[in-house]
Formats: structure tokens, sequence, C-alpha cells
């Protein structure tokens, strides 16, 4: 007589998430209580459980459809609401409707990014992403309330920046802007000992003034995705911006695809690959 499977969930990787959940919350509370910093430092340790979950469910075979439901929905409290929150908390109160506004903005960016990043799981080219991904907006947008506390700025006499920041940010994780993944870093591989001595002053250098450093990364990190799109298309078009065009979603998707043979012998009007060949 055979035993019926066991029901459950995984624990560590679901541990994980649910620490990266709590630091989100954390954030929001912090936030509500004036203490900014500690809110924004949450985020961004939210940010490592976020990174650590799926890495050990991979490594120790233990995924699951429940682990990465739960992982969108943390993410969406860590990512979505508490940058959001945290942000309107410490500098667009005094802006009134278009404070609120433009923490809506990002909240509803995040959640159409999370929405799309799910339906294109298995689809979409591993090496880009598809707009900005909901961490690093979220960096982008506690980095900046992080700089502001470090160096004591108050964040009123900075709310039309920090709606500019907080906004952008969200309609930058709904553009189709190309940013890169780095998921093909073999990080099994061997590396020179010159590449250790260069990632310690890289800890050395964020240890010093961490807020301003991881700011400025996360910054121009945002602003990477324009530069690529615009570079490697001969003429920017609005699907090059924003929306959701068949021909557009081609550049998300794995080169190495081999073609139909009956589009093999016919060449195509709108070829994607033919347009964007500088790519």
């Amino acid at each position: 007589m055979s035993k019926s499977k066991r029901k459950g969930i995984y624990l560590l990787p679901n541990l994980l998430t649910t620490a990266g959940l709590f630091s989100g919350f954390f954030a929001v509370v912090s936030s509500m209580n004036g203490r900014f910093e500690a809110a924004a430092i949450a985020i961004f340790v939210a940010m490592v459980f976020d990174g650590l979950d799926g890495r050990v469910a991979r490594m120790t075979d233990t995924q699951s459809d429940f682990g990465a439901e739960y992982d969108s929905m943390a993410d969406m409290v860590s990512f979505g609401m508490a940058p959001a929150l945290v942000a309107y908390n410490w500098g667009l109160t005094e802006l009134g409707k278009l404070g609120w506004l433009a923490a809506f903005i990002y909240v509803a960016g995040s959640a159409l990014r999370l929405a799309r990043f799910n339906t294109q799981i298995g689809i979409a080219d591993k090496r880009f992403f598809q707009g900005l991904a909901s961490p690093s907006a979220a960096a982008l947008v506690a980095g900046l309330v992080w700089v502001g506390v470090e160096y004591g700025a108050n964040g009123d006499d900075y709310g039309w920046l920090v709606a500019i920041i907080t906004s952008a940010a969200g309609l930058l994780m709904v553009s189709n802007f190309k940013y890169n993944s780095f998921k093909e870093v073999n990080w099994h591989g061997k590396v020179p000992f010159v590449a250790i001595l260069i990632i310690l002053m890289v800890f050395v250098i964020v240890a010093t003034e961490p807020a301003l450093v991881l700011f400025i990364v996360f910054a121009l990190y945002a602003l990477a995705g324009p530069v690529n799109t615009f570079r490697t298309v001969d003429k920017v078009t609005l699907d090059d911006v924003v929306g959701d065009h068949e021909e557009n979603d081609a550049d998300f998707k794995e080169e190495d695809e081999a073609p139909k043979a009956s589009d093999a012998s016919q060449p195509h009007k709108n070829d994607p690959e033919a347009e964007h060949k500088n790519s």
C-alpha cells in the first residue's frame, strides 16, 4: 500500500521570503514613526532576502508554485507599497494630491511590472529585463530617502524632486527599456586573482558612504535602460518606449531560437531582427 505524498510548503525559501516581507513591512512602520533611515535600510535588506530565496530554492530543489506566488506578493509589499509610502511620508505630504498621486504612480507601476514579469517567465530573454525591475526601482527611491536623511535634508523642502524620481521609477518599470539582468554571469567559473581585489575595493567604497554610493549605482542603472534602448535602434518608436507590441517583445526572446521552416523561405516585411540589426 503506497503512502500518500505529504502536503506542505518548503520551509527554507519561504522563510527567506517571509523575512523580505517583514523587512518591507518594517520599512512602512518605521517611516510612519519618522525613522526614515531605518526604513530605507530595511528596503535594501528586503532586496537581499529577495535575491536569496529564489537561489536557495533552486540550489535545494525546493521550487514550488506556492513559493513563486508568495514571492510575488511579498515583492509587491517590499518593493511596491513600502518605497512609495516611505517616499510619501518623507517628502510628498506637503504636495497634497500631487504627492500621493506620485506615490500611486509608483505603486501601480510596480504592480503592472510584477504582473508582466510573471506572464513572461520562460519566454523572455534572460539576459535582459523589460522595464526596470521592481527591486531596482525600490532601491532608487529608498536610496534617495537615505541620502537625504544622511545629509540632513528635509524631505518637504525637496518634495518636487522626490515626486519626479518616485513617479519616474514607476514609469520606468512599465516601460519597454532593456535592462541587463546579469543572469548570464557564470558564478561557478574561475576568475583572475585581481577580480577578488576589485570586489574588495567595491565593498570598501560602499562601506565608506553606503547611502550615496548605492543611490548613485541604482540611479545610473535606471538611466542605463533608456541609453541601451536608444543606442540599439535605428529609429526610436513608441513601441521601443512603452506598450505591449508583439514585434517589440521579440527583442526579449532568445537570439539562438531557430526560425520555423515555413518562415525561412520568405522575407519578413516587419522583421524585428532587420530593424534592430545593430543591437
